[in-house]
C-alpha cells in the first residue's frame, strides 16, 4: 500500500477505470445464457466491444510503465535498484494471478498456471525492460518483428503429428503448445487450448510495447494539441493495418493475432487521445471522478469482484422455494432481476449491479487516500 501524492495525468485514470468499469460489467453477467452480444467475446475470429477490453489494458500497462519508471529515475533511482523493484512486481502479479484464478479451490495436480493477471505481469515486464534498454525506434522495430514471427508460426509452421498449420481453437500450433507444455493445468474451461496460452503472450507483449512508446510520446515537449494529432495518426494507420491484415491473419482475441494486436493497439491510442483531449487539454472532468476512482485503485476492483463473484457462486448457498440448494449469486440473480426484465436486459442490471457495488470500496479507500499497488 502506498499513498499517491506526485502530479498524474488525469486522463490516463480516467481510461484505466474506463477500461476497469468495463471488464468489471463484461465480467459480472447476471447469467451467461443471455448476454447482449457486445458483453460477450467474439465467438473465435472477429472482435466484440468486449475484445477491447484486455489489450487496453495491456496498453495502459505500457503506459504507466513508461511515467511510473520515468518519476523514479527523475527521483535517482539506479538501473539495478528498478529492475529489483521490477522482478518482485513481477512476482506478486503472478502470485495473485494464480491464487486468484484458482480460488476457492487449490490444487497442484490442476492449478492453473495462466490468467489474466500472469499475461498482466509478463506484458508489464517486459515494457519495463524495453523501457529501460531500448528506444521507442527498438520498441516498435522489435515489436513489428515479434508480430511477423507469430504471424510465420501460426500460418506456416505444421503442428507435430502432421497436421497443417492452421487456426483452429485445439489445432493450432499454440494450442498444441500449451498442451504439450501446460498439460492438467489450462484454463479450466477449454482444457485443451488457453486463451492467455504461452505463444500469444509474445504478441500481447507488443499491446505493452505500444503503450510504452506512447508514454514516451507523451513526455516529449510537444504541445498538448500536437500530441493528441498524432496519436489519432497512429491510432487510426494501427486500425487501417490491422483491417487489411485481417484478410490474411483473421482480427481473434483469442490467439492474439498480429492483425489483433495492430487493430487494438491502434483502439487503444484513440480512446486515449480522445480522452485525452477531453480531459488534459479542454479540463472537461466534471464527469471523471468514478473513473478516477476506479483508475486508482483497479487491481483492488479487479481481484476483488473475481473473489466476491466466485464466493456466491462455489461456497454460499441457500434453500430454494421447493427445498433444493442454490448458490447465492443464482438465487439473489433469480428474486431480484430476472423476473423484472427480458433475459439479457436482467443480465445487464446484474451486472451494473455489480459495477456500481464494487465502485463503492475503492470511493472509501480514494477518499481516505489509499491506493493499494502491487
Amino acid at each position: 500500500m502506498n499513498l499517491q501524492h506526485k502530479e498524474r495525468i488525469l486522463s490516463l485514470d480516467v481510461f484505466r477505470g474506463f477500461t476497469m468499469t468495463a471488464m468489471v460489467l463484461v465480467n459480472s453477467q447476471g447469467t451467461w445464457d443471455f448476454v447482449y452480444p457486445q458483453l460477450e467475446h467474439a465467438e473465435w475470429n472477429g472482435w466484440t466491444f468486449t475484445d477491447l477490453i484486455f489489450p487496453f489494458f495491456l496498453f495502459i500497462v505500457g503506459i504507466s510503465t513508461a511515467f511510473s519508471l520515468h518519476h523514479r529515475e527523475q527521483q535517482g533511482d539506479s538501473h539495478r535498484t528498478l529492475m529489483r523493484k521490477i522482478f518482485f512486481r513481477t512476482f506478486l502479479l503472478l502470485l495473485v494471478g494464480i491464487l486468484k484464478e484458482n480460488y476457492p479451490f487449490y490444487s497442484l495436480h490442476n492449478l492453473q498456471v495462466t490468467g489474466v493477471l500472469q499475461r498482466i505481469a509478463v506484458v508489464y515486464f517486459f515494457s519495463s525492460l524495453s523501457y529501460l534498454k531500448s528506444s521507442v525506434k527498438t520498441e516498435l522495430l522489435v515489436g513489428g518483428i515479434i508480430l511477423l514471427i507469430y504471424w510465420a508460426l501460426l500460418m506456416l509452421v505444421p503442428i507435430p503429428g502432421g497436421v497443417p498449420a492452421n487456426l483452429g481453437p485445439a489445432t493450432n500450433l499454440g494450442a498444441y503448445l500449451d498442451r504439450f507444455l501446460l498439460s492438467g493445468h489450462l484454463y479450466a474451461k477449454t482444457a485443451v487450448w488457453d486463451p492467455q496460452g504461452i505463444l500469444s503472450t509474445l504478441p500481447a507483449i507488443v499491446s505493452g510495447l505500444t503503450g510504452v512508446a506512447c508514454g514516451r510520446w507523451m513526455q516529449t515537449d510537444r504541445n498538448m494539441t500536437e500530441k493528441t494529432v498524432w496519436m489519432f495518426v497512429a491510432g487510426n494507420i494501427g486500425l487501417t493495418i490491422g483491417i487489411f491484415w485481417d484478410f490474411l491473419f483473421p482480427i481473434n482475441k483469442n490467439l492474439w493475432t498480429s492483425s489483433y494486436v495492430v487493430f487494438t493497439s491502434g483502439m487503444s491510442l484513440i480512446f486515449f487521445a480522445m480522452i485525452y483531449w477531453i480531459v488534459d487539454v479542454k479540463k472537461i472532468q466534471w464527469w471523471t471522478k468514478p473513473f478516477v476512482v476506479y483508475g486508482m485503485n483497479a487491481l483492488t476492483a479487479y481481484v476483488f469482484t473475481s473473489v466476491q463473484g466466485r464466493t456466491m457462486k462455489y461456497l454460499i448457498f441457500v434453500t430454494g422455494e421447493g427445498g433444493e440448494k442454490i448458490n447465492l449469486r443464482k438465487y439473489l440473480f433469480d428474486t431480484y432481476c430476472f423476473p423484472y426484465f427480458t433475459p439479457m436486459t436482467a443480465s445487464l442490471v446484474w451486472a451494473a449491479g455489480m459495477v456500481l457495488l464494487w465502485l463503492l470500496i475503492p470511493w472509501i479507500f480514494y477518499h481516505k487516500k489509499i491506493f493499494i499497488k502491487l
